[in-house]
């Protein structure tokens, strides 16, 4: 049985945060856990199938890119576990949930390939900077300091991408 984000599970739990809040933030953290995981197939997709002058150069990039997402999405998925959420982490939930569009499966060459993801990257930055200001008006700290610190690895990997194309 698919449960939808609007009704998601909410299990009772010792945390201080009121369920009003705790909430929002299973929605808000399951969003940005969709686009961590979307993003992090779209850098895999790159990197298989990346070709042109750069190739080497960009296949690693793109792999190392990947593989950065690795520790962000587990602290999304327990965080939100952690709050009495239930993480929605399979590919098909993150697809269905991520607010990321698709890059066209016909970007291969090395330039159009990296310009198409530095610009899901950014916009993946962007929201999760988003994320901070909800979380913190929400009043709930930790999960504005999980945001920020997801944040800070975006713009370090944002940077990595950008320094090809400026």
């Amino acid at each position: 049985m698919q449960i939808p984000m609007e009704t998601a599970i909410l299990f009772k739990t010792r945390n201080g945060l009121s369920e009003e809040t705790r909430e929002s933030m299973n929605t808000l953290i399951n969003k940005r856990l969709a686009d961590i995981i979307v993003l992090r197939g779209l850098a895999k997709q790159m990197h298989w199938n990346v070709k042109g002058p750069h190739f080497k150069q960009l296949h690693e990039t793109f792999d190392e890119a990947a593989g950065a997402l690795t520790e962000p999405i587990d602290m999304l998925a327990e965080r939100t576990v952690a709050i009495g959420g239930v993480a929605e982490g399979t590919v098909r939930m993150a697809a269905r949930n991520s607010d990321l569009a698709d890059i066209d499966i016909r970007v291969t060459q090395d330039m159009e390939a990296l310009k198409a993801l530095a610009d899901r990257w950014g916009e993946t930055a962007n929201l999760m900077r988003d994320a901070i200001n909800q979380a913190g008006e929400a009043g709930d700290e930790v999960t504005v300091d999980l945001f920020t610190e997801i944040t800070r690895l975006l713009d370090k990997h944002l940077y990595f991408l950008e320094a090809h194309v400026q």
